[in-house]
């Protein structure tokens, strides 16, 4: 018999005035979308925290050495060790960045987080994009996830890569 799945337990944190952020609720099932593919994952708390244009800027080219706004960034938590803590990491996501992505993209705002949500928190469990074939595997597994959930292909036509736009999704450089 199979273990129920675990609920993830999100701290939203907000820095940014928006009225179309994504809820609790909506940030729970979509982390927990993720984390039922890992059925062995004991990690199921995070913290995400949406942000204007100047602190993903601000991170962005502190941590990544790029120095624009990105629609997410994921910093995985590394527990030292001995320490058994079920924490995964942070997602820090720019409400402009996805807000204009999601214009761009004729997407809904709300499908856009969903995409970097699920792309975010595959980035805690270790999944990566820098090779074409693990950006293959994390493509298909975010496809299939948001699948289940009911949205769209997040990678069909237009492409989201193909924006000028600095996107924690793109391949080279990652």
């Amino acid at each position: 018999m199979s273990s129920p799945a675990m609920v993830p337990e999100i701290d939203r944190q907000v820095a940014v005035d928006a009225d179309d952020l994504p809820d609790q609720s909506a940030l729970v099932g979509w982390v927990a979308g993720v984390l039922s593919r890992h059925p062995g994952e004991t990690r199921h708390e995070l913290t995400v925290r949406f942000v204007d244009a100047a602190e993903s800027q601000c991170l962005n080219r502190d941590y990544r050495h790029r120095d624009r706004p990105t629609n997410v960034l994921s910093f995985p938590f590394e527990c030292p060790p001995g320490v058994d803590l079920p924490l995964l990491g942070d997602l820090v996501i720019c409400h402009s960045v996805v807000s204009d992505e999601a214009g761009h993209q004729h997407k809904t705002v709300q499908d856009h987080y969903a995409h970097m949500v699920v792309h975010g928190t595959l980035h805690l469990l270790g999944y990566d994009h820098i090779e074409d074939a693990e950006a293959e595997d994390m493509e298909a597994l975010e496809r299939t996830i948001l699948a289940e959930m009911g949205i769209a292909d997040p990678y069909a036509s237009p492409d989201p890569r193909t924006d000028d736009n600095d996107s924690e999704d793109e391949r080279a450089n990652a």
